[in-house]
């Protein structure tokens, strides 16, 4: 029997999905994560405590493989090292890191020919003000190494330039940020904002040669001052001739990046003056976003990618015919989850995931980093896909305590939980 090591996060949605293809495909799978090494196999599932930030240090408890597979951009860099390591096909470590550092990206994608915006590294400062620097306006603030738009800000003047940069730098001193202390943690992008519509694309690279998977068009427009991706269709409704311009583009960028062998998830943006490269990164896309992508006999991705890991030719691949999509439920303002309404009602237009769990607390971007739950729709045509995603979330009502309130009230008597005025939110 073939072993397989999956790295992973604790949190991560995809994790069992993979589970389940590696049975599915008889395969011996070991899990990789990041969970407290003290305690024993708290979970039953046999998996070996590494961590993200000691990836070096972590290769050491991995034991031979045969294939890797990794969810995640700090999972993807482990998998790497290990992979290096072990002599199994994975993108080569130094692509991965560049892959995950936007200026370091940035810079590869020019040295391969691509169009970039002006941009440059502001380091973060010590004290209240950012540094004295002069920005094209309007511009892009970014954290370096954060994904799914966390810490990403349009700024449009000075004042707005020095607010979105001391909100960055309060991101950045998170402690679920500030435990791992790469460099990439000390310093913030600002790059020219660029216009147009936004596109996603999942591929796979196959030692150097790209294959597209699929081509997502993200209907709502992504103009700021926060970017929160809402829904993602496939396919495109784009002229061909577009979206060839897209996958050459995502191509080039995954050749300047190192890329190599497994999953890439690309963003660009295309607008009169071509196709812009945003990210190109080194893993499948994220969340349960991948249940929006079935593949000829029902395949989802996450068992393409293991096949594909072991050395199955499964390119090229096709997805099922018709149109699918899926909608990231965004968080409308800071709260406490009390509970969600009208799922039923819901259900009838897509399928509904409400991942956020009673008793969490919420951010929305720029300094959250989650959602509170997803909607999978198929139709025939992206219109009709988009219009029963639009539906089933304007049919969801989101009940939330503000977080203030709460732990006032818990301080005071727990028991005053129960009388906690709610506030009501629905889905936009």
């Amino acid at each position: 029997m073939k072993k397989l090591l999956l790295v992973a996060a604790t949190t991560g949605y995809q994790t069992q999905a993979f589970a389940e293809a590696a049975r599915r495909l008889g395969v011996h799978l070991t899990l990789a994560t990041d969970r407290c090494h003290v305690l024993d196999n708290p979970w039953g599932d046999g998996a070996i405590p590494v961590r993200f930030d000691d990836p070096e240090g972590s290769t050491h408890a991995l034991e031979h493989f045969d294939a890797v597979a990794a969810v995640g951009d700090r999972p993807a860099y482990l998998a790497a090292l290990a992979a290096a390591r072990h002599g199994v096909p994975f993108h080569p470590p130094d692509a991965v890191a560049a892959s995950r550092n936007k200026f370091l990206a940035r810079d590869r994608f020019r040295a391969g020919g691509l169009p970039v915006p002006h941009y440059f590294l502001a380091p973060t400062a010590d004290g209240p003000d950012p540094p004295s620097v002069r920005a094209p306006y309007p511009c892009v603030l970014k954290a370096l190494g954060l994904s799914a738009s966390r810490g990403v800000i349009r700024a449009g003047n000075p004042a707005e330039f020095r607010a979105a940069f001391r909100r960055i730098q309060a991101i950045l001193a998170a402690p679920d940020i500030a435990r791992f202390r790469d460099p990439a943690d000390h310093q913030i992008l600002v790059e020219e904002f660029i216009p147009g519509r936004e596109f996603a694309i999942e591929g796979l690279m196959t030692r150097g040669e790209f294959h597209a998977l699929a081509v997502f068009d993200k209907p709502d427009p992504l103009d700021g001052p926060f970017f929160e991706e809402t829904i993602y269709i496939t396919p495109s409704s784009e002229p061909d001739s577009v979206q060839q311009a897209i996958l050459e583009t995502v191509r080039t960028a995954a050749r300047s990046l190192g890329l190599w062998h497994g999953p890439v998830h690309a963003e660009v943006r295309v607008n009169s003056q071509g196709v812009w490269m945003l990210e190109a990164a080194a893993r499948p896309i994220g969340g349960l976003c991948a249940r929006a992508l079935r593949f000829s006999g029902a395949m989802p991705l996450e068992e393409l990618i293991l096949r594909h890991a072991l050395g199955d030719p499964v390119i090229p691949a096709r997805l099922e015919p018709g149109a699918s999509g899926v909608m990231m439920i965004p968080i409308p303002r800071e709260g406490i989850y009390r509970g969600c309404s009208g799922i039923e009602a819901a259900a009838t237009h897509a399928e509904v995931f409400i991942t956020a769990k009673e008793g969490q607390h919420f951010l929305p971007l720029p300094e959250g980093h989650s959602y509170l739950g997803f909607l999978f729709a198929r139709a025939e045509n992206s219109s009709e896909v988009e219009h029963q995603l639009r539906t089933a979330n304007s049919l969801l009502q989101f009940d939330f305590a503000a977080a203030l309130q709460i732990m006032n009230a818990n301080a005071a008597n727990p028991e005053t939980l129960k009388n906690t005025p709610i506030l009501n939110d629905a889905g936009s």
